[in-house]
């Protein structure tokens, strides 16, 4: 069962988002993996943090609190990247308001209401924050958030797995301690851990803050020093295809409340596979998802995708099918290395083979008038296979395709761990795909990245005026870039220093000159 109202519940979920039945919903998902597994689960959805009200009305659950931000950062959500507040919520019709670090907030407010209570911390924003981590915000490292918050456990990564361990071991009343994919506080080293530098350590001393960087691992088990207390980590679990399927085949409702704008948009979205292996420098998504493609089956999508078909609602339009990143889909490794690095791999299978096979098998669904893909592509992989961008062209776009070059720059892209800019390449080679067709390509860019300096942004002001004196209009957006906890670009903007390298990196730091980047 699954309610937002009502008492007597084995977990309650709080979430800095209102609750959706749909699988691009962190808290939907988890609800329905838990119901599936035979536990009573309440959902609290955006709750009035500065009331006790919202929080106490569904009384105190059997096993544990569950608490997550969302799917986004509320740090993201509630600031632009110069650090202004932003003038509204995506969800608007639902904004009660989300606090800044929304995790830490939820569970401080839980605390005192549930002493007694296991609370358990999960979703991007905590898994981002597991460790000591660098906060742009208060330009400062903070401690981890167990710490602060003073939660029972902390998962990180996809939390389906760890979310039922938790609800079987305190049903058994066992211990949470080594639980595949968690943090925990402890006051004893345990043997088998690698110790990375502590708190103390990392916060004064920027040589310790990039050794920690280059020691994180989602694979290993690791130790952080908090004066006089360990987090330990114990290696994120194993996901496989099965898993996914399993996961993705539970029956989601998909009801997405009047006005919930993220959602609506995609509704009747089918998600593909996760993890990604683009490794870029300044993104958390290998972080949290992995560095690693597991893909769902073939039968297992087109399966839901007839379920869709059979939606009172259903138009004929699958509003994205996609992952992280749309074609990296059967790019699975049967052994794959210790270190992630899949880019560069003879090994990795780059023909979109089952890729291409699954989207002309979605488009054959009766009931189906048109299959999209509006995830974003990685474009240079994409080039390795004509036969796929014929395919996408044709047939799984409306008008327009996003990629994401991010800049023009040798030395911008080697620090954002992006390869050489293949960008114009590509634009040659979509022309000649799609000769008589209306199609567009348009790229998003990033500004004040660690290493672009005034000469690194006016190289790219010139490509996108170059550009677009030739006759196309090149940018669906620039950014500027926002240091987010444990990314390898944040240890950049934090020390001046590659942490792969050891090179001294120039910082963009003021707001003045970000913002004449992204103005250029």
């Amino acid at each position: 069962m699954i309610a937002t109202s009502g008492r007597d519940f084995d977990i309650i979920l709080v979430s800095g988002e209102p609750y959706v039945d749909h699988p691009l919903s962190a808290a939907g998902v988890i609800a329905r993996v838990l119901d599936a597994k035979g536990y009573r689960v309440g959902i609290i959805g955006r709750p009035d943090w500065k009331t006790d009200k919202d929080f106490l009305k569904l009384g105190r659950p059997r096993l544990y609190f569950g608490v997550t931000s969302g799917s986004m950062d509320s740090m993201l959500v509630n600031y632009t990247p110069l650090k202004r507040e932003r003038a509204k919520d995506p969800h608007v019709p639902y904004h009660s308001g989300i606090p800044d670090r929304a995790v830490l907030v939820y569970a401080n407010k839980i605390k005192p209401l549930f002493p007694d209570s296991t609370i358990v911390l999960g979703g991007i924003e905590a898994s981002l924050r597991r460790f000591a981590h660098y906060d742009y915000w208060e330009n400062k490292v903070r401690r981890s958030l167990l710490l602060d918050s003073r939660a029972d456990v902390l998962v990180y990564g996809p939390g389906e797995k760890q979310a039922q361990e938790i609800a079987r071991r305190l049903d058994n009343g066992e211990d949470l301690l080594g639980v595949p994919g968690t943090c925990v506080v402890r006051r004893e080293l345990r043997a088998g851990f690698s110790v990375i530098p502590s708190y103390e350590e990392v916060s004064g001393d920027s040589a310790k803050f990039c050794e920690a960087q280059r020691l994180f691992s989602n694979r290993r088990q690791l130790a952080q020093a908090h004066a006089g207390r360990y987090v330990l980590q114990f290696p994120m679990p194993e996901y496989t295809t099965a898993d996914l399927d399993w996961i993705y085949g539970l029956p989601y409702s998909r009801h997405v409340p009047p006005g919930f704008s993220e959602f609506a948009l995609a509704r009747f979205s089918v998600v593909t596979h996760r993890g990604c292996i683009g490794d870029c420098s300044f993104c958390s998504l290998a972080l949290h998802q992995g560095d690693r493609i597991v893909s769902r089956s073939e039968d297992s999508i087109l399966e839901e995708i007839r379920r869709l078909t059979r939606h009172p609602e259903f138009k004929g339009y699958i509003d994205d099918l996609g992952g992280p990143t749309a074609n990296m889909y059967g790019m699975d490794c049967p052994a794959p290395c210790p270190e992630g690095r899949c880019l560069p791999c003879k090994k990795l299978d780059r023909s979109h083979s089952r890729l291409i096979r699954l989207m002309k098998r979605a488009r054959a669904v009766p009931g189906v008038k048109k299959v999209f893909v509006r995830s974003g592509i990685r474009y240079d992989l994409a080039m390795e296979s004509r036969e796929y961008l014929r395919e996408l062209c044709a047939h799984h776009i409306s008008g327009l395709l996003k990629i994401a070059p991010e800049h023009v720059s040798p030395r911008v892209l080697r620090l954002m761990n992006k390869g050489r800019d293949r960008s114009a390449e590509f634009r040659r080679l979509f022309k000649e795909l799609n000769r008589g067709r209306r199609q567009q390509l348009k790229g998003y860019y990033m500004v004040a990245h660690p290493g672009t300096s005034e000469k690194e942004a006016c190289e790219l002001a010139r490509h996108l005026e170059k550009l677009e004196r030739e006759g196309e209009r090149p940018v669906e957006g620039v950014q500027v870039f926002t240091p987010t906890p444990m990314t390898r670009s944040t240890c950049m903007y934090r020390t001046g220093v590659d942490p792969i390298t050891g090179e001294p990196v120039y910082v963009p730091r003021t707001f003045a000159e970000k913002k004449a980047q992204k103005q250029r």
